[in-house]
């Protein structure tokens, strides 16, 4: 159990990795809490983020919004609700084999609830870099793909994953979405031309 080794060496007892550390680093160094401080402000941008990546809704609503607008990409824009779909599901089914336990320590600041106890991997950035690299690829653009290393960051600026929670899911969001690009949206081309679609 993670525990606060109060001013005894400045440190958390039982962070071997010191992830517990550099989560409190991070929120140290945007600011302390408080209606006007910087972290309120960052807080405020992260729940914001959290609750459009809640279990990927937002990235089905933009995968929706792109292949009604554009027709001649609709399997590409398919594909990345499709990507976010399976990242989060595989998110899911890791966290539940793992069960690693999000952050406790009472040096941290939690600034979001969670559908869940569970850590390991982030859904948020799983399904997030699923979608967004898949944006980046059918677009031909470098932007989408800002918004992965923000969606991670502003889980770790909430207080409710760990770092290596975050890389490990950017890895498999990365991994879904190459996948995905390569098996089902060839087959969703074929399938949508042949209805004329």
């Amino acid at each position: 159990m993670v525990t606060q080794d109060s001013q005894t060496a400045g440190r958390v007892v039982g962070d071997p990795f010191g992830e517990t550390r550099a989560l409190v680093a991070i929120q140290n160094a945007i600011g302390e809490p408080g209606s006007g401080s910087s972290l309120a402000s960052v807080q405020r941008i992260s729940r914001g983020m959290s609750h459009f990546g809640e279990h990927a809704l937002g990235w089905f609503a933009v995968s929706a919004a792109g292949a009604t607008a554009d027709k001649p990409r609709r399997a590409e824009w398919l594909g990345v609700g499709v990507s976010a779909f399976i990242a989060h599901a595989a998110s899911v089914i890791i966290k539940r084999i793992v069960r690693r336990p999000r952050p406790h320590d009472p040096a941290i600041r939690i600034g979001v609830g969670t559908p869940s106890k569970l850590s390991f991997p982030s859904s948020h950035a799983t399904s997030s870099t699923a979608a967004l690299v898949s944006m980046a690829d059918l677009t031909g653009k470098k932007a989408p793909l800002a918004g992965v290393p923000a969606m991670g960051f502003s889980r770790l600026v909430l207080g409710v994953h760990y770092p290596s929670d975050v890389i490990v899911g950017t890895l498999i969001g990365l991994t879904t979405s190459k996948a995905v690009q390569k098996t089902i949206v060839p087959r969703l081309k074929q399938r949508l031309s042949g209805r004329g679609a």
